[in-house]
């Protein structure tokens, strides 16, 4: 069970983006931040996560050695950039946190990136990960048909558009369950 003091302990443990990007090797610091630089949020994505008034924590577990990862963490950190006051974006290594990866499992497996979206207190709020639909849909798209992708091809840029839309929904879904919480509500007075 994630119980908000393992949430919490986790969450201590776990590093801001750009130190967990220092983490990883120059080949896969030079990734992160060219995928990074790729990022764009649209001015009504942005108005949205500005909106935020309640405190969200958001623990990923992330591999640097993972492209899907490289592909959408640094969405993430867009997301966590413009709101810092009320987004508050933390990582750790899948593998050298796996009492948590094992309890995040999804489809059985030890997915990469999970998100584990967090109220103030470190009560759990929802957990999205691995892949966003956009992402799913352009890699069914690519794999189940007569072609398969090359390793480290490029994103087309629609599909980072989508992919970052889906992102932005799900911060603001959880934002929604934590601005509409009873017990937060009652506890700030609105």
């Amino acid at each position: 069970m994630l119980s908000p003091d393992f949430l919490r302990t986790k969450f201590a443990a776990a590093l801001p983006y750009n130190a967990y990007v220092a983490t990883g090797s120059a080949d896969q610091q030079a990734s992160w931040r060219r995928f990074h630089e790729k990022v764009r949020l649209a001015e009504p994505q942005r108005a949205v996560i500005k909106a935020f008034q309640r405190r969200l924590n958001v623990l990923v577990s992330s591999g640097m050695w993972c492209g899907d990862c490289v592909q959408q963490v640094p969405m993430l950190d867009h997301i966590a950039v413009e709101n810092p006051e009320f987004v508050q974006l933390r990582l750790v290594d899948r593998d050298q946190h796996a009492d948590l990866a094992e309890q995040v499992r999804i489809c059985g497996g030890l997915r990469v990136p999970t998100v584990i979206f967090l109220n103030e207190d470190f009560d759990f709020i929802g957990l999205y990960g691995d892949q966003t639909l956009s992402r799913f849909r352009a890699k069914a798209a690519r794999s189940l048909g007569a072609s398969c992708p090359l390793p480290g091809a490029d994103v087309p840029p629609d599909e980072i558009a989508a992919t970052l839309q889906d992102w932005v929904d799900q911060f603001e879904r959880a934002h929604l369950l934590v601005r509409l919480s009873a017990k937060l509500r009652e506890r700030h007075g609105d």
